[in-house]
């Protein structure tokens, strides 16, 4: 087995620029400085344009869309965002993009993405359902939309090899990505029908302690915690690198085994202000995915794992990454079908409300690009 790094995944505060950018100071932990003031002037600001008021008493008309001088971009160091990766390594978004200049943050987890995401600070990310779901429901849908998906499959919960049932779990302790993330809100779902309670402080039947991917790797050697459920390639670290063994894989607990891991979503605003170049990231992501469905899988290998290494300083070991690709599915298509239900887990697990996601989903640019017709599910434009 080849040398793995502790961490293949970036801090979220990384900050890659491409194609000749000029650079911008890192995020890091300031990004959180001022989210809240950000998140309450985006969703204050609505969907479109404001009018001018003009001095005879008319409303000026609002400005022309037109192309962004530039697109910031998120995403994560994981298989799982393979058509981020790739999208970027491979030059394939920045090409469509033109004159736009592409920059690019990496996170750990979806909501600190959000965080970002609702400030200003990134216009677009490719992020887990499960945290646009809760920014579309607190903005009452002025925040976010989803535009594509990207990734299907890839999550399981690994554990102790002593463990072998649910009923095995009373008392354990167990980590996430990031409280109210995709994975973290499978986990409790998944708890809540096993009869356990759960609670977002950590306390509860069984303890869910939200801890970044490599921390819970480590965690999990060291043996100070029981297991994780997470996506790959860190299900695949667990098992191949830790002595790990799935419990529950999630393809299980979903209809056909087909279950959203990845979406690619845009802020409301910006998506207002600069239809163009939503639509030139979407030419971008689809050739991403096209190339990933159709490269040879050692090829497909070699590319994503040089990502990683970009981003995040060493190549995942060979059979991680064999193991993890075989777990995931590359799509365009966001599963519109199961969002209900994704909605529904998150009401099950206390991260989010209930409520009426309608329009959460504008998928006329993806069907334009790709000639077909993604259904959008009586969730939004498709």
């Amino acid at each position: 087995m080849s040398q793995t790094p502790e961490s293949s995944q970036p801090s979220s505060g990384t900050v890659r620029i491409v194609a000749g950018q000029n650079p911008k100071p890192k995020a890091g932990r300031g990004l959180k400085v001022g989210i809240a003031v950000g998140l309450a002037l985006l969703i204050g600001a609505g969907a479109a344009v404001a009018s001018v008021v003009a001095g005879n008493g008319n409303a000026a008309p609002a400005a022309a869309p037109s192309p962004a001088t530039e697109l910031k971009l998120g995403y994560f160091g994981n298989v799982t965002h393979a058509p981020a990766l790739v999208g970027v390594s491979k030059g394939l978004i920045a090409k469509e993009l033109g004159s736009t200049k592409l920059s690019t943050q990496t996170f750990n987890a979806g909501p600190a993405a959000i965080e970002a995401l609702n400030a200003g600070a990134i216009d677009a990310t490719y992020i887990g359902p499960n945290p646009a779901i809760n920014s579309f429901v607190k903005s009452n849908g002025e925040s976010i939309r989803i535009i594509a998906g990207a990734a299907a499959g890839g999550a399981q919960l690994v554990v102790k090899p002593g463990i072998n049932s649910a009923a095995d779990l009373k008392g354990k302790t167990l980590a996430s990505p990031q409280l109210g993330g995709t994975q973290d809100v499978a986990l409790r779902a998944w708890l809540l029908k096993q009869g356990y309670k759960t609670s977002t402080d950590g306390s509860g039947d069984v303890n869910i302690n939200p801890t970044e991917n490599a921390q819970s790797l480590k965690l999990f050697q060291d043996g100070k915690i029981d297991g994780a459920w997470v996506p790959e390639p860190w299900a695949s670290r667990l098992v191949l690198q830790a002595g790990g063994k799935v419990l529950v894989d999630e393809k299980e607990l979903w209809e056909k085994g087909e279950f959203v891991t990845t979406v690619l979503i845009v802020n409301k605003k910006f998506a207002t202000e600069h239809p163009e170049t939503v639509k030139a990231l979407l030419k971008g992501h689809v050739e991403s995915v096209k190339w990933l469905n159709s490269a040879p899988a050692d090829e497909k290998a070699s590319v994503i794992n040089a990502a990683l290494k970009d981003s995040a300083g060493k190549p995942l070991a060979a059979d991680v990454i064999a193991r993890s690709l075989k777990n995931i599915t590359y799509t365009t298509d966001p599963l519109a079908g199961t969002y209900k239900k994704l909605l529904q887990d998150g009401v099950d697990a206390g991260t989010t409300k209930q409520a009426d996601i309608n329009g959460i989903f504008d998928l006329r640019g993806l069907n334009e690009v790709t000639g077909t017709k993604t259904s959008a599910a009586g969730l939004g434009a498709d």
